[in-house]
């Protein structure tokens, strides 16, 4: 029989209530919500005094395997995920090769059920002219394009391209939504600069809002499932709350925290695609975010070395790593009154368990997998870069003091995260989707 453990006394984030309650595990999942006291346990976690979730989802990270491994690979990016909570990571297909053939995809997976210590998938990438493959794939959330130039040879720009994938393919399809002839027109005006600051007038409102009803307008026409990752101006969030059901976003910490005013602080630590905008759009974002016009947070987790990121603007590549801090960011805003506990488990477990289609993922229930994650709302700790458990080894976030963090992360009913270390001999498994196509 497999191992039964009983959680018991934590307040428990459950599908429409909040509740102290014990939840009883068997094997990889939650078979029992409050047992009866008669019922078979191995082992016993008190939780008392902590607080219950289903395990974070973040439906968009780049953990660099293969090619970039010097920067970021599938072991370290899925302990970072663990340290953080999150027990499901979906990553994008712009490493090295890409991953726009079945043949790639598979040798991800491959790769992950060796090595990574939480659940994993992978997106398929457009190309413009794969579309075999984008209807061939299978053990994939989904398609992903870059419309923009944030991933040179995954620019998908020309819209006979577009019009053809949204059309002709039936998986969801998400995209990274910048405008590449806005983009350069604004390159070329400041050719010449080394002005981080200028990065977010390159990358800029008008940039981010094109590209965003144009892949919209594909979506309506073709009534295909779409999500618009990292939005990150005012403007999309109002425009967002007039498309149909099957359209839906997401935005990224850093977007929600950072603005213009913080590359005077932090410089290229803080350049990121779609570039960080102005405060009146990190309220418009919590906004979107509270009325269910934005659905989704993810992290965008973008790692690159400290020394690649000191480099001078241009040279420097945008990007930051998220992951093992994303949760406590949200849990210090739930200590801060800017969203409830329920908003997060919403925001970071169910809705994109949902929106992905999951087996089994994002909720305290029985039947739902053991993916669960104990954190402590009282807890204060500062982030540091010297115990960023990410390769690239550091964290934009380093020397801010938060209020809430995750102290037990449980992947497929295995303790993984615990007393600050790593549990040792712990693998995630490969997410499965429920689809009707």
């Amino acid at each position: 029989m497999p191992k039964r453990t009983l959680i018991s006394n934590a307040t428990c984030v459950l599908p429409g209530e909040t509740r102290q309650a014990n939840v009883l595990i068997e094997g990889s999942t939650i078979i029992g919500i409050d047992p009866p006291s008669t019922a078979h346990v191995d082992e016993l976690r008190d939780a008392s005094g902590l607080h219950l979730l289903p395990g974070c989802i973040d439906d968009q990270v780049h953990f660099r395997e293969p090619g970039l491994e010097h920067k970021e690979d599938l072991r370290t990016g899925s302990i970072a995920c663990a340290k953080g909570g999150i027990t499901s990571f979906l990553e994008m297909p712009n490493t090295n090769p890409n991953t726009i053939t079945i043949e790639a995809l598979h040798d991800k997976l491959n790769r992950a059920a060796s090595k990574c210590v939480v659940n994993y998938g992978f997106y398929i990438g457009a190309t413009g002219n794969n579309i075999p493959v984008l209807q061939a794939a299978q053990r994939t959330p989904g398609i992903k394009i870059f419309i923009g130039s944030s991933t040179g040879n995954l620019l998908v720009d020309e819209q006979a391209a577009l019009e053809q994938i949204f059309a002709e393919t039936t998986l969801p399809i998400c995209a990274h939504c910048e405008d590449e002839t806005t983009v350069r027109a604004n390159a070329e005006r400041l050719s010449g600069t080394t002005d981080v600051a200028d990065h977010s007038r390159i990358r800029d409102h008008v940039a981010a809002l094109i590209a965003t009803k144009r892949a919209v307008d594909l979506s309506t026409r073709h009534k295909h499932p779409f999500h618009v990752l990292h939005v990150s101006t005012a403007a999309e969030v109002e425009f967002l709350a007039t498309t149909p059901d099957w359209v839906t976003a997401e935005a990224c910490p850093h977007h929600l925290l950072f603005n213009v005013e913080d590359y005077a602080r932090l410089g290229t630590l803080v350049q990121m695609n779609p570039s960080i905008k102005n405060k009146e759009d990190n309220d418009a974002l919590w906004q979107g975010l509270l009325s269910g016009v934005i659905e989704v947070i993810a992290t965008d987790h973008a790692p690159h070395t400290l020394e690649e990121k000191a480099k001078p603007y241009p040279s420097s590549p945008s990007g930051l790593p998220a992951v093992e801090n994303s949760l406590a960011l949200l849990l210090n805003a739930v200590h801060e009154g800017r969203c409830t506990l329920e908003n997060v488990v919403d925001w970071m477990a169910a809705a994109p368990a949902r929106i992905w289609s999951m087996k089994a993922k994002g909720q305290i229930a029985e039947g739902c997998d053991a993916d669960l994650v104990l954190v402590d709302l009282q807890k204060q700790h500062t982030i540091r870069n010297a115990e960023q458990v990410t390769k690239s080894g550091w964290s934009p976030w380093d020397g801010v003091t938060l209020t809430g963090l995750p102290v037990e992360t449980w992947v497929m009913g295995q303790r993984v995260w615990s007393d600050g270390k790593l549990v040792p001999d712990v693998l995630g498994s490969e997410v499965q989707y429920e689809r009707t196509t």
